[in-house]
């Protein structure tokens, strides 16, 4: 299970081809040891909610590296 910190960046894949990609910031790991779910201000649109990701979402942690849920 991958966990984030605050300050990670979450990118959630479209839904559908040619659909945009959501991305915002992990405010808070609410899950023991860093793991889901998270608590995220996304960047379109400032709100903020909490979120269990899926197959679709990547996090890109603040030391630049790169971890597909469910590594």
């Amino acid at each position: 299970m991958t966990a984030a910190a605050p300050g990670d960046r979450i990118v959630v894949q479209a839904v559908h081809v040619g659909g945009p990609e959501r991305d915002g910031e992990v405010l808070e790991a609410r899950g023991p040891g860093g793991t889901a779910p998270y608590l995220v201000r996304w960047s379109d649109t400032g709100h903020v909610s909490l979120v269990y990701p899926g197959p679709d979402a990547v996090i890109h942690t603040a030391a630049g590296l790169e971890h597909q849920r469910g590594d």
